[in-house]
């Protein structure tokens, strides 16, 4: 063992021992983080003190709200108590794993950051750091900081199969590009030879009826082979026209909740459906759910049997990289077979990006731009038959997020921007349109209007991940007026599968 590491071990166990600093990753500290010798006395060190005191009350309240899965307060009272004492590493690694339940990867990794700024020597910045990173698609940058924590703590179990399991998804990737070709990529589709496959004499179930599919071959089978032509066929913006006396309804994210995408269906009855994510007129279908296999192919089944009626948008999760991590590779894989996960990734692909009603209403996933002046036609020329980039405005579409305060931030996401209310004035005058509406976000009522009734969110997976405790929602349009009319609605029983169960083994620890 080298001098340096033996150091830091040394280091680490004194701190450990003397903190009662527990290790797993995925626990709050509840520790003070001590301070080097005192430099003045009097007045100005008690009011150190104080304000130290009154931190880590603040840091304890915080622990409570994150025991009790609120991390909104959580994070909260952490910011409060780091105004208090910035230079405190455990605040910030616990507010960092705060954003990391929320999903705002971008705060966490910088939380993180932070706090091995402030303690190199502090593990469990290494924990959150490559965490956040992997859930960033960062695999080399996360399999840096296992290295770090493995070779300190090399007894650590945990420590070594995230180790792993991350240098495995290095290699992978590596090979995938080493094996890479300038060549066009075949289809799954055209690898499939239907004409010579063998059916057995004694198959008894459902079968195409003059090759179209039928209401009863909708609910026995979904054939992806046909929905990718069909979505092939779509513009990345559809635009949709409503009568007067016509209705919509516009679902937000699903992510494998199967059983509460069949309450919706039980709820609504309508003209048309847009599922912003995989579902009516909505995204992110797939991933963190486990059931996220027939939540797909029920919303292509009935894109198939109504295509003008049903609509499907493409959300941040119908990528490779985030079925990878969130569990939708892994069931596909568990259920199927890998050629049929390829399938599925071709598949989505094709879905459109966004859905235009009567000239008036945008409906994405994610949100507006990165930069100002992006019009409908410029949505319209989009090539979406690809992975999304880092940057541009396919990737603003599938990962951006509205703010309250004008201008545009660095994403809590880590991907693309946060826009505020001037923002999407400002698009919403330059393309005469009247308002957006998105998903992408949990919310504690399923959905949420801001921007002054110009940026409207819907989210149609409650209790989210059987951990949130929210409700869903999903939003009635009429052609008459366009005036959007919000229904909630609560989770109903599912079988006892757990949400991420196919998930990559590093994003089932510590995140939701």
């Amino acid at each position: 063992m080298r001098k340096g590491v033996v150091l830091l071990w040394t280091v680490l166990e004194v701190r450990r021992t003397a903190l009662h600093d527990p290790l797993a990753a995925d626990v709050c500290d509840s520790s003070p983080l001590t301070h080097g010798s005192m430099t003045e006395y009097g007045s100005e060190k008690m009011a150190e003190e104080e304000r130290s005191a009154s931190a880590e009350k603040l840091k304890e309240k915080a622990n409570n709200y994150f025991k009790d899965k609120d991390y909104e307060n959580a994070i909260k009272y952490y910011t409060e108590a780091l105004e208090l004492n910035p230079s405190n590493a455990v605040y910030y690694s616990n507010r960092s794993l705060a954003y990391l339940r929320t999903e705002c990867y971008g705060y966490a990794l910088g939380d993180a950051t932070r706090a091995l700024e402030l303690d190199k020597n502090y593990i469990k910045g290494y924990y959150r750091r490559a965490t956040s990173n992997m859930a960033l698609g960062k695999f080399k940058a996360a399999l840096k900081d296992y290295e770090t924590v493995v070779r300190v703590r090399p007894n650590d179990k945990d420590a070594k199969m995230k180790y792993q399991e991350c240098n495995k998804i290095v290699k992978q990737k590596a090979f995938e590009r080493a094996i890479a070709s300038d060549e066009l990529k075949r289809s799954v589709v055209d690898s499939l030879d239907i004409e010579n496959m063998t059916i057995e004499d004694d198959y008894a179930g459902p079968k195409l009826e003059d090759g179209n599919v039928t209401l009863k071959f909708m609910k026995d089978l979904m054939m992806l082979v046909q929905v990718k032509e069909v979505l092939s066929k779509l513009p990345s913006l559809v635009e949709i026209s409503l009568k007067e006396t016509e209705e919509i309804t516009i679902c937000g994210d699903t992510h494998g909740q199967y059983y509460d995408l069949l309450n919706i269906f039980d709820l609504t009855v309508c003209n048309v459906y847009i599922f912003i994510n995989a579902i009516y007129t909505h995204r992110d279908f797939v991933d963190r759910g486990s059931f996220s296999v027939e939540v797909i192919l029920t919303l292509f089944g009935f894109k198939l049997l109504y295509p003008e009626h049903f609509h499907l948008l493409r959300g941040n999760h119908e990528t490779d990289n985030m079925n990878q991590m969130y569990g939708f590779e892994g069931e596909v894989k568990a259920k199927y077979t890998a050629q049929m996960f390829q399938l599925f990734s071709e598949v989505f692909q094709w879905l459109p990006l966004t859905q235009c009603i009567n000239n008036k209403v945008l409906v994405m996933h994610g949100g507006l731009f990165s930069e100002d002046g992006v019009t409908l036609d410029d949505i319209r020329k989009i090539d979406r038959n690809r992975q999304p980039p880092d940057s541009g405005p396919m990737c603003d579409l599938l990962w951006s997020d509205p703010q309250p305060q004008d201008g545009r931030s660095i994403s809590k996401r880590g991907v693309s921007c946060q826009f505020g209310p001037d923002v999407t004035e400002r698009f919403l005058e330059q393309n005469k349109l009247q308002y957006i509406v998105r998903s992408h976000e949990v919310k504690a009522e399923g959905y949420e209007v801001t921007h002054s009734g110009k940026c409207i969110t819907v989210f149609s997976a409650p209790n989210y991940c059987d951990q949130m405790g929210n409700k869903g929602a999903y939003i009635h349009l009429r052609g008459s007026d366009l005036k959007p009319e919000f229904h909630q609605f609560t989770a109903v029983p599912h079988p006892d599968v757990k949400p991420m169960a196919y998930a990559n083994s590093l994003m089932q620890m510590g995140m939701m």
